[in-house]
């Protein structure tokens, strides 16, 4: 498949890029390669192989959800600069200085 560098530009405007005039010629030789390269692997039989989405045999491997104690909050809160009501004070992020949600 031969590409152009009006289809070129049409990608790279689906995919909201943006590239100098310069540049076009470049990416559509690139471009052009990708696509000869997935041409060639369209050609590879593949009649019999499993298909694969994931080479890993273990795919997630979970640990068993247990509650554990945690630390307790007094001495978490020995390091705090700044606390208020049981909890860690810390100043306003707002550009107007209000509290957040």
């Amino acid at each position: 498949m031969e590409l152009t560098e009006k289809d070129v530009l049409h990608v790279a405007n689906l995919a909201k890029l943006s590239f100098d005039e310069s540049e076009l010629h470049g990416f559509t030789e690139t471009f052009e390669k990708i696509v000869h390269f997935v041409e060639q692997l369209e050609e590879v039989d593949t009649t019999g192989v499993a298909f694969t989405s994931n080479v890993v045999k273990d795919i997630s491997v979970l640990r068993e959800d247990k509650s554990v104690k945690g630390t307790d909050r007094e001495r978490l809160m020995e390091n705090v600069p700044e606390k208020e009501a049981g909890f860690v004070k810390v100043p306003a992020i707002l550009e107007d200085g209000s509290e957040g949600a």
